[in-house]
């Protein structure tokens, strides 16, 4: 049996779900009543399963023409170039990304503060550590 503590740890606010999709609260409303979605409510707080989201993320990844697995989407918050190298800060929901990349592909991407874009994620090693 799953503890209150963990049932929680496995939901999103509907508005991290949303900014994540790329839509609006509204839109994941509207797809609740629709029967696309499925929300808890948890006071006056909606949320969704983690797991729902991860499969949403996934289905919408995957009209596009990418082998990529992990699709993020979010807003570009800061663009900071040099003379070879280009930073780009995002917040994709409760996540912040940081995509290093040359400045001429920043230069074609035209990226600024505020754009909407998705952070596309493809390694053959992901190493995480604790302390």
């Amino acid at each position: 049996m799953q503890s209150d503590e963990s049932a929680i740890e496995d939901l999103v606010k509907i508005g991290a779900a949303a900014a994540a999709l790329g839509v609006s609260v509204d839109t994941l409303r509207r797809w609740e009543r629709n029967g696309r979605i499925t929300c808890q409510r948890r006071g006056t707080q909606r949320y969704m399963s983690s797991r729902d989201l991860a499969d949403l993320l996934r289905d919408r990844g995957a009209t596009g023409l990418s082998s990529a697995r992990n699709r993020l989407q979010g807003m570009v918050v800061a663009v900071k170039k040099d003379d070879v190298m280009a930073q780009i800060d995002m917040a994709c929901g409760p996540y912040r990304i940081v995509s290093l990349m040359s400045r001429e592909a920043a230069d074609e991407l035209d990226l600024k503060p505020g754009d909407q874009a998705a952070a596309v994620v493809k390694s053959t090693t992901v190493i995480i550590e604790t302390r």
